[in-house]
């Protein structure tokens, strides 16, 4: 049987897009795959705003919440478990809709993986030391001056994506940049997929994102926090960077009241739309954009 058009449905976070694909999904027999970076682990279900258990009943949902925290996930995985899974919904006869608001993930899915080298071990732990030890803006000034191809595209508060370019770049003496514009083989080709971006206007999604966020607060947040807490997890872990997770960590720590803690999520919150929808109006122009209520 041949494969179904996949859709594709990407926006910021509180942006509906969710809402979108289970009705779409509803409409046209589909399995909403998930395309969130941290929708994938698994103690985290209310702080990432992971679907409800009703609608997971409803629709079919792939790939939510079967991560441990413990595990340092990557995009590439991602496309290892994205491949499975589209063969499976293939089988079944069914069409693959992606939601997520990762526009990595997205990129990764319809054009591919640059191939990425092996990076020196010595290396590695040389510049994740330094990462403990000196700050972000000093190890973008670092790259700056080794790599500043690189070091031109990354944001200077940015130390994990620094440190990987400083990796790269001492372990092949090749700049990140010039990896990344090989090209990769792409999951979805040109052809296979339709794209949707959902984009009400920013303020509303700031008030959603501010409402929703007292919403997880009500829901249990801060249990889900307590026990990454208890997990004593690697800070460095992409699990601990979810939104809310260090202000409510901090809290639990006794550093800072709760009210405080909550306030600089919502903060945190409404900076990382803002860098979402640049991405979007940046990466995904030429997707159709939905102005949705």
């Amino acid at each position: 049987m041949a494969a179904k058009r996949a859709i594709l449905i990407a926006g910021a976070t509180a942006s509906g897009k969710s809402a979108v694909g289970m009705r779409l999904a509803q409409s046209y027999d589909g399995v909403i795959v998930n395309a969130d970076s941290m929708q994938v682990y698994a103690q985290m279900r209310v702080l990432t705003a992971r679907p409800e258990p009703a609608d997971e009943r409803a629709v079919p949902h792939r790939l939510y919440g079967h991560v441990s925290a413990r595990e340092s996930y990557s995009v590439a995985r991602w496309l290892e478990d994205v491949r499975e899974v589209l063969g499976e919904i293939e089988r079944l006869g069914q069409r693959p809709i992606f939601v997520g608001g990762t526009g990595l993930y997205f990129n990764a899915l319809t054009q591919g993986l640059s191939p990425m080298p092996e990076t020196d071990s010595v290396v590695r732990a040389f510049w994740r030391g330094e990462a403990r030890r000196r700050s972000a803006e000093e190890l973008h000034a670092e790259l700056m001056r080794l790599d500043p191809l690189t070091a031109s595209r990354l944001r200077p508060s940015d130390p994990q994506r620094i440190v990987r370019a400083l990796e790269v770049f001492q372990s092949t003496g090749q700049p990140l940049a010039r990896w990344q514009a090989q090209a990769g083989t792409p999951v979805l080709p040109a052809g296979a997929w339709t794209g949707l971006v959902i984009a009400p206007e920013r303020e509303t999604i700031y008030r959603r994102a501010e409402a929703r966020f007292d919403q997880m607060m009500a829901s249990g947040a801060l249990d889900e926090v307590r026990h990454l807490r208890q997990m004593q997890l690697d800070p460095e872990l992409p699990a601990m960077r979810a939104l809310g997770v260090a202000p409510l960590m901090q809290h639990l720590d006794g550093e800072i009241a709760l009210e405080v803690a909550i306030e600089m999520a919502k903060t945190q919150t409404r900076r990382y739309v803002k860098r979402q929808l640049t991405w979007l109006r940046r990466y995904m122009i030429a997707w159709r954009w939905v102005e949705a209520k």
